[in-house]
Formats: structure tokens, sequence, C-alpha cells
């Protein structure tokens, strides 16, 4: 049996990854904190196996004014849980980054394409990665998770901003494209076999399949018995646009993840869109 920490209370993701573990009672222990409390750091952290660090600021939009607000959560509160983790005998600590510290909208990311993030958030993240690995030994073992779009029921984030824009639409562009994404319940069977393994290093998880934001809205319009249209006829605005409107780029262009044989996923992308749409 293993005993794990979840940094970070209340979060999507960590609420999601811990029903996900409970599933099997006989083979884990969950425990949460809540990372806002000026005292967590009175928290006792020994006696857990593994912290899996999901606190952090995400879905807010950057500003000068906040700037700063993403070093001291992203950066400095996840290193100093690591330094906490390591000092009280944890073995794995998980910590969540972010496809961001590429710094790419548009385009393929494989194992050896280099980070250099754009936004507070992405150098936030990327510095709290090399900080933490610096502080890996052969007994405190670090997986560091760059996942792309996280989405499933009531998540936060884009998804479903575009859920509810693909329901309104008359008709929507046909565009070619291939996007990453991982379904929350996919993310949490990667982050139980991180734990299972003990496993070290860095690592992409996504679905299995790529997205292409056409299929994308035609599942969700259809999940709700609308009709699907496509046209061609707008796509020069949207190619035109792609390079001046960055929410345009982040729903009809290109970023993925170079395809992995490895990817473990059990639950298709189809089956996800019409299991979030049906508890609609």
């Amino acid at each position: 049996m293993k005993k794990i920490l979840i940094t970070g209370s209340n979060s999507y993701i960590g609420t999601n990854v811990e029903k996900w573990l409970l599933r099997e009672p006989e083979k884990y222990i969950v425990e949460t904190l809540d990372m806002k409390d000026e005292n967590w750091n009175q928290f006792d952290f020994s006696g857990f196996d593994v912290v899996f660090h999901v606190a952090g600021i995400a879905h807010i939009k950057e500003t000068k004014r906040n700037k700063d607000l993403y070093y001291k959560v992203n950066r400095d509160l996840a290193y100093q849980a690591a330094l906490k983790a390591k000092e009280s005998g944890v073995k794995q600590f998980i910590f969540l980054s972010s496809m961001s510290v590429y710094g790419m909208e548009t385009g393929i990311i494989t194992k050896d394409t280099t980070t250099n993030p754009k936004t507070a958030y992405g150098r936030s993240k990327l510095d709290a990665e090399k900080l933490i690995q610096e502080i890996e030994t052969s007994e405190f073992k670090v997986a560091i998770l760059r996942p792309p779009m996280v989405y499933g029921p009531d998540s936060p984030g884009n998804y479903q901003r575009l859920s509810k824009l693909a329901l309104k639409l008359p008709f929507y562009p046909k565009i070619n494209n291939q996007r990453s994404m991982l379904y929350i319940d996919n993310l949490s069977i990667y982050i139980k076999r991180y734990i299972d393994s003990n496993a070290h290093g860095i690592f992409f998880p996504q679905n299995k399949e790529y997205v292409n934001t056409t299929e994308l809205i035609s599942l969700i319009r259809k999940s709700h018995g609308k009709k699907c249209r496509e046209t061609k006829l707008f796509n020069w605005m949207i190619y035109l646009l792609k390079p001046i409107l960055l929410q345009i780029s982040k729903i009809f262009g290109t970023l993925c993840y170079e395809y992995d044989e490895d990817n473990i996923c059990l639950i298709s992308f189809l089956d996800s869109i019409e299991s979030i749409e049906k508890e609609k």
C-alpha cells in the first residue's frame, strides 16, 4: 500500500486523481493539503511515499500586476514543497508542469524540442522544474509532467468555452489541424502508473488520438442532437488572423506532442466527449 499526499486541495486535477486512486482503497491512502493556508509547512510529510504537487496558478488573466504571483506560487511554493518532501523522507515527488514551457502556439513538440516559455506562467513552471530536479537523488525521485490541455466534466479552461461556442454556431470551419489533449480520467491513469512504478524523469502524457478541432465541434453538437454544418468558406480568414489572434491559434492551429506508441490511455477521445456532454 502507498500513501499519497496531494498538495493543492480542491484543485480540479487533484480532486479527480484522488477519486481515481481511491477506487482501490486496498492499494492507496490519499490525503490532500491546502497550500493556500500559510501554515501548510507545519503539516507532517513524513510517512508519505509520494507527493503529487498540483497547487498553482493557471486560469487567470496574466497582467503586470499579478506577474510576481506566478513565480511565488508556481515556482517558489512548488520548490518549498519538494524540499520539505525530501527532508521528510518522501520517496517520489510528482510535479504538474505544463506544455507552456515550450512557448509554442503551433507545431509538433518532440523530446528534443527546446523549452522557450513566453509567459510568466510558462517561465514559472520551467523554473520550478529546474529547481526541483536539482534536488533529485536515488532516494528522492522526481517526475515532471508536461500535459497538454486537460479537459473533463466541469473542467476550467478552453474546453468549456469551445463547447459553449460549438452549440451556438450555425456552421463552423472545416480545418485540418491536430492538437494534443488529455482527458482527466486518462491523466489519472497516467498518475497511477507513475506512482506504481516510482517513475522519474520528464513525461508528456496525452490522449492516444490527436484531436481535430472540426471533429471536436462536430462531436459536441452530435452529443446534443444538433446538426453538423461544416464549411471552408471562411478558412482564409482564420489562416489570416491566426498569427494575430492568440485564441484562434489555440483553437484551430496544430500543436501536439510527437506520437508515442507507449501511450496507455484506456478511454478514447470519442468516449470522453460523449461522457462529458451527456452530463450537461
